[in-house]
């Protein structure tokens, strides 16, 4: 929307003056999307404006700006200061014109105004000085522009003598000084029809360089006897000299090589995001639905591989690069995933360090809690927990700033801006219809015009843009966890991120009643267009979000089956996910030997005698198959139950440092001939007894590798049955997020300080009387005790408002606007205009009074 500024109080002077005339809506606007202005809260409008003028708030302002934004407030800088609408209008479009443009500019220019950015109205337009000096060029720092400076900054310096050569040379009438030679000049290069005139007459090869310097950078370097072609433009001005052996092409005359423009390619509106596949919705969620299950299960089989400790925790934190490979074989999965389950896990607070001597990570007491509730609700819980979560798996096998490695679960790895992409790459997936995917590049493409100046800075500083990673790897892990389904956002997604399902989509089947939860619970946070986009919801949204979520979530889920196939194989095959006290016996009793749709489980020697080791019978293993398979039992598999179980137990190993006992003394004949007994060092004590120094967990796994299937036994003599025991860590917290810059304030937090910097600006700009002492003009008013309390007293009964000077006990003075009401004791009791609300103040911290003139009554 354009603006005038004949405003009643007339054009505003100072970006100060331009915050007064501003209501009080637009205050709470401007420092919801500056959030870095309230902390700590201005005093007064002035303090707000010298604040957002600082070169910190300005550039934190100018990264949150798109690209039509940024590109407006970068051609103002290179604008007269001030300009008029229409002249910002030309430099964005030029000669040509561009409607896209002239409907863009006004939204443009308000966001710009609404930063406080710019203040003026359209007939006096000003960038705050702070972001001039970062977009105007200047011999340190060129212009995103390309352009350079304008004639009059790059002749300042020059003889009055060699501007009348350059004016003679271009064809103009000598004038009376330089700085009228200047204007001449720039003229000419302001005049299209002279200026092409000019043009004409160049040489060719001169033409060519003006082409080379036209777009950026407007730099060249010469010699000392430049060439012919050269020395024809550095006699007309076109090019001027800025260092020995540097030259510039004047900002007046590459716009008209530009055509007028300032930019080359000026981007008023942002890329569009088209489908680059479609499917159906219930394609879309049931795939999902199938990748969320796969993600449950995965987490819940790191963490039993943890289950009875996890990997040491490096003294510099975090997990180490063997460890992280052994994690990532145990999961089947590369190490790059792997690092992303673990920080999924640590995010959801499943996970953490115990925090004893020799640290290690396990499962904490929330993991167990987490088993036991239904696993749409398990899945919300880890969702809601990545889409919040500033900890990024991504930059794990790279190096800090000071070159460190980072490592899974170690330091460094918050990066603030995560949370906010991760919700900007969904809200622009939950625009499209519902079963289609975008492609990647449609996606990276929009998010670094909506935050140019991010990526520009990240590429500037030989790194690749941080966002665009951020993206790239939130389609990626969305696709993991299940939230998107063959690249298109679910129905429990859309829940989770809290956006109603799309109208003209097929109808959902989550309950009506949810939905208007949902929406309810949005209460206007959707994300949209701008800077400062990045939800906030509170905790309880959030709950309400993945409680929505869960609930689409729960009919898309397998029902968990109590059954397995077995085959002659010596295999079996659960054709679905089975429940959890079948897969856990089942674990134990058979090796996973492959994955997917349907899980193989493969017998083996070794599992059996696991499964004996565990306590359980050949009995009671023949009744659980037979319990649990839909097909008989094979007879390779009863045999192989049977056969172990008959050698299980048949030796026995205690502690001597270990020995071994056997009633078959032919069996340990057997061993003490076996080569590969040898580094066991037995000997024998009794035709059915042989120790070893070894201990019995080593003398254990060398027996078991000779083929034999001993048992270890107690001292008593009974067999020691193995089972895991669980480890946890004490309770733990699931980390914070570490949230990019000050948080957004709320409702009230803006009313309060809006009210409060209004009172401060009334206290700081009313009118006063002289007073009876005092110093330079904003001092405190300077009284002595008498005049003070007589001032007072007077007030009370007048009713008249007064200015005082007050320190308080911690030393610190204001000055302060009060109504007195009473007067007693020592102390005043008052209004106060600038706290709006009644106070007493001990009349001693009063350093003077004055009254206000009339006319600030």
């Amino acid at each position: 929307m354009r603006t005038e500024s004949n405003t009643p109080g007339g054009a505003p002077r100072t970006l100060a003056e331009e915050l007064r005339q501003r209501d009080d809506e637009s205050l709470a606007a401007l420092l919801r999307a500056r959030g870095d202005l309230l902390n700590p809260v201005p005093g007064d409008l002035t303090q707000l404006a010298t604040r957002a003028g600082t070169r910190a708030s300005v550039v934190r302002a100018l990264e949150r700006l798109d690209t039509f934004a940024l590109q407006s407030a970068e051609a103002l800088a290179v604008a007269p200061d001030p300009a008029t609408y229409e002249q910002l209008l030309a430099l964005l479009t030029g000669d040509e014109g561009d409607t896209s443009i002239e409907a863009a500019l006004p939204h443009a220019l308000g966001v710009l105004r609404a930063q406080a950015l710019v203040w003026g109205g359209d007939d006096r337009l000003r960038l705050v000085r702070t972001a001039r000096e970062l977009l105007a060029p200047s011999p340190g720092h060129p212009s995103p522009t390309g352009l350079g400076p304008t004639v009059a900054e790059a002749t300042a310096g020059m003889s009055p003598g060699r501007l009348q050569q350059l004016i003679a040379a271009a064809g103009l009438k000598p004038t009376h000084d330089g700085v009228s030679a200047v204007t001449a000049l720039a003229s000419l290069f302001d005049d299209r029809t002279r200026m092409s005139a000019l043009l004409d007459e160049a040489p060719v090869d001169a033409l060519e360089v003006l082409g080379r310097l036209t777009w950026g950078p407007p730099h060249g370097q010469v010699t000392a006897n430049p060439a012919p072609h050269v020395r024809w433009l550095l006699d007309r001005g076109l090019l001027l000299p800025t260092a020995p052996g540097t030259v510039v092409l004047p900002r007046e005359a590459a716009l008209h090589l530009r055509g007028g423009r300032a930019h080359r390619a000026a981007e008023p509106l942002p890329p569009q995001i088209t489908a680059a596949a479609e499917h159906r919705p219930q394609v879309v969620d049931s795939t999902a639905a199938g990748q969320a299950y796969t993600a449950l299960a995965t987490v819940e089989e790191l963490l039993k591989e943890w289950h009875e400790g996890g990997p040491a925790v490096l003294r510099s934190g975090g997990l180490s690069v063997r460890d992280l490979k052994r994690t990532a074989v145990a999961l089947d999965v590369a190490e790059p995933m792997a690092a992303f389950w673990v920080e999924l896990a640590y995010a959801a607070g499943l996970l953490a360090s115990d925090g004893e001597a020799d640290e290690r990570y396990a499962p904490t007491p929330a993991y167990d809690e987490w088993l036991e509730t239904p696993p749409a609700e398990r899945w919300s819980r880890l969702a809601s927990a990545w889409l919040m979560a500033t900890r990024t798996s991504g930059v794990v096998g790279g190096r800090d700033i000071k070159e460190r490695a980072l490592s899974a679960l170690g330091p460094h790895l918050d990066r603030s801006a995560a949370p906010e992409v991760r919700h900007r790459v969904l809200t622009l997936l939950s625009a499209l219809p519902e079963g289609a995917s975008p492609t990647p590049t449609g996606v990276l493409d929009r998010l670094r015009w909506e935050r140019p100046l991010r990526g520009a800075s990240a590429q500037g500083q030989g790194t690749s843009d941080l966002r665009s990673r951020l993206a790239q790897w939130t389609l990626n892990e969305a696709e993991l966890l299940g939230v998107t389904g063959r690249g298109a956002l679910s129905s429990h997604g859309r829940a989770l991120l809290g956006t109603p399902a799309n109208p003209s989509s097929p109808a959902n089947p989550a309950r009506p009643a949810l939905e208007d939860t949902a929406r309810r619970a949005e209460g206007g946070a959707a994300l949209g267009e701008g800077a400062g986009r990045g939800e906030n919801p509170t905790q309880a949204e959030l709950k309400i979000r993945a409680a929505l979520a869960a609930e689409r979530l729960t009919p898309l889920l397998p029902e968990p089956l109590d059954h397995v196939l077995l085959q002659a194989d010596l295999t079996a095959v659960a054709p679905g996910p089975l429940n959890r006290p079948l897969a856990e016996a089942l674990s134990v009793l058979a090796d996973i030997e492959s994955k997917g749709g349907a899980t193989v489980y493969r017998f083996t020697p070794g599992s059996v005698r696991r499964a004996l080791d565990a306590g359980r019978a050949a009995s009671d293993l023949h009744a659980f198959l037979a319990e649990h398979s839909r097909t008989p039992v094979p007879q390779p598999l009863t045999y192989l139950i049977d056969d172990v179980a008959r050698k299980h137990g048949h030796l026995r190993i205690g502690a001597a440092s270990a020995y071994v006992r056997c009633d078959d003394e032919s069996v340990l004949n057997e061993i003490l001939a076996d080569k590969r007994a040898q580094g066991l060092t037995l000997r024998r004590l009794a035709p059915t007894v042989l120790a070893t120094q070894a201990d019995p967990g080593t003398l254990l796994d060398g027996l078991r590798a000779m083929g034999f299937a001993p048992a270890a036994e107690s001292a008593d003599g009974d067999v020691l049955i193995t089972r895991a025991h669980a480890h946890r860590t004490p309770p733990r917290t699931a980390p914070e997020p570490v949230p990019e810059g000050p948080p957004v304030p709320d409702d009230t937090l803006l009313g309060a300080a809006v009210r409060a910097i209004r009172a401060g600006d009334l206290a700081s700009t009313a009118p006063r009387k002289p007073v009876t002492q005092g110093g330079l003009p904003g001092e405190l008013p300077r009284t002595t005790s008498a005049e003070t309390l007589a001032t007072m007293q007077a007030a009370v009964m007048t009713g008249d408002t007064l200015w005082i000077g007050y320190v308080n006990a911690e030393g610190s003075a204001s000055q302060r606007v009060i109504a007195p009401i009473r007067v007693e004791g020592g102390f005043v009791t008052a209004y106060d205009h600038t706290a709006d609300e009644v106070r007493t103040y001990p009349l001693h911290r009063v350093t003077g009074v004055a009254e206000l003139a009339e006319d600030g009554a």
